[in-house]
């Protein structure tokens, strides 16, 4: 099955393109440790997946790129092209001359009803081309106007017109510090109205990204190319082809409807972490060995201990023991910074992934009470590596991961909604303050719901 990736605003466009290039790097590379004919088993299951071969011989991504500035989408066409591996299809993008200028209302309410038309109009042709559709993946940033007002409505019209198709949306989270005023209000409101119409969300913190950047990549002047490269190198390490337990000795063939089977139990939990490790600079590649044992042994502490990468993790964190005098439910019996899970998925790629021991995942404790652990935790795996790691693993979480940051959010958010402040700037849009109140009531619920697992 195909999946067609939907970008939106800069940051959208700018994560699409590393991620088509990870993709496409991967599936050319001679690293893949593994038999001929896997590699081209693994490599058509990729490009069907996130590709159409035409007679040009050279693969068009199955993309639609949306922006309401002309000059990210035109870079990012011109530098695909210039690969002469793969390319964006000659009309599957979208722009305009002015942005939504950081303003979500101005990209929900005004660009969005005005260029529904052709925006759907350019989405139902890529759907169309592919001979089984698994469903949409769009790319946007949280904090921004277009990515997030103009992305927040196009999934609204995608789960309208494609009601049984899965839709997975990819957001990043902004920097805490972040430049945008508004950013707090554009996060709440991108949330919000996200929740109601898609499956999923995936999310990335621009502040995590920073650190892995810095303490693992050893990058002295960060750019946003060198955060963009570390997120697709983490979504291809998930949405590469892999054998799950169903699909037996085929290369599963929906990626996006196994990962909602296996993470997403219930509506009111849709909330995705992603982990990924080892991570470092390709020169040091050569010098480094990893052993399974290990690799499992951080990403599960990495896991209770909500560590984010690999250095720093706490190591004091442990699982609740089952079976104590008061109820799990109750939070009190929780270890302090212990992150509960509802439901885990380990993707494992490289050398001897049939012998990796992962009994330690399947522990109860790690759980919320409400769902067997057998149901809770799956592994997907490989043989083949990925992008020049001979071992990597990847967790992909439904947890409470986002609870800290999700809350600081909608504090900062309701302190300037208490004082009035910038409101007037989204109400000449037409977003009044009940649609801000609707939104803050819709993630305290969310909230709610993590916080008692």
């Amino acid at each position: 099955m195909s999946i067609v990736t939907v970008q939106l605003g800069q940051c959208g466009n700018q994560i699409g393109h590393e991620v088509f290039n990870a993709i496409c790097g991967d599936v050319r590379g001679t690293h893949g440790l593994c038999s001929k004919k896997e590699n081209e088993s693994y490599r058509d299951a990729c490009i069907e997946r996130f590709f159409r071969e035409e007679e040009s011989e050279v693969p068009v991504a199955r993309a639609v790129l949306v922006d309401m500035e002309p000059k990210v989408i035109s870079q990012t066409l011109s530098i695909a092209a210039r690969s002469g591996y793969w390319k964006y299809g000659d009309r599957s993008h979208f722009c305009q001359k002015q942005g939504s200028g950081n303003n979500w209302a101005n990209g929900y309410s005004v660009h969005g009803p005005r260029h529904k038309e052709v925006i759907m109009d350019l989405i139902q042709k890529e759907a169309e081309k592919c001979d089984r559709l698994g469903g949409f993946f769009t790319l946007m940033s949280m904090a921004g106007g277009t990515g997030s007002g103009l992305g927040a409505f196009v999934t609204q019209c995608l789960r309208d017109a494609f009601p049984t198709s899965f839709i997975l949306n990819h957001v990043i989270w902004p920097y805490g510090t972040g430049e945008v005023i508004v950013q707090n209000y554009n996060s709440v409101l991108t949330l919000s109205h996200l929740y109601q119409s898609s499956d999923a969300l995936l999310v990335h913190e621009n502040d995590v990204i920073h650190k892995i950047c810095a303490q693992l990549m050893n990058i002295k002047q960060i750019s946003f190319r060198d955060v963009n490269q570390v997120i697709a190198h983490q979504l291809g390490s998930v949405f590469q082809p892999t054998y799950t337990a169903e699909s037996g000795s085929c290369y599963s063939r929906n990626p996006l409807g196994d990962l909602m089977e296996t993470l997403v139990p219930h509506p009111e939990f849709k909330m995705l972490g992603l982990r990924n490790i080892p991570q470092m600079p390709e020169n040091s590649l050569a010098y480094s060995t990893f052993s399974w044992p290990g690799l499992i042994k951080h990403l599960r502490q990495m896991l209770i201990a909500n560590a984010k990468m690999e250095e720093g993790i706490d190591w004091q964190v442990r699982p609740p023991r089952l079976g104590s005098s008061i109820p799990s439910s109750h939070s009190t019996n929780k270890p302090p910074r212990f992150n509960t899970s509802i439901a885990n998925l380990v993707i494992l790629r490289g050398k001897d992934t049939h012998s990796v021991d992962l009994g330690s995942f399947r522990d109860p404790s790690l759980y919320t009470s409400w769902l067997n652990p057998g149901d809770a935790f799956n592994v997907w795996k490989t043989p083949r590596a990925f992008n020049k790691y001979e071992k990597s693993a990847s967790l992909v979480s439904n947890s409470q991961f986002l609870l800290k940051p999700l809350d600081s959010v909608v504090g900062k958010a309701w302190n300037m909604f208490a004082s009035k402040a910038y409101i007037h700037q989204y109400t000449k849009f037409g977003i009044e303050e009940e649609d801000f109140l609707d939104s803050f009531t819709a993630l305290e619920q969310v909230i709610s719901s993590y916080t008692i697992l």
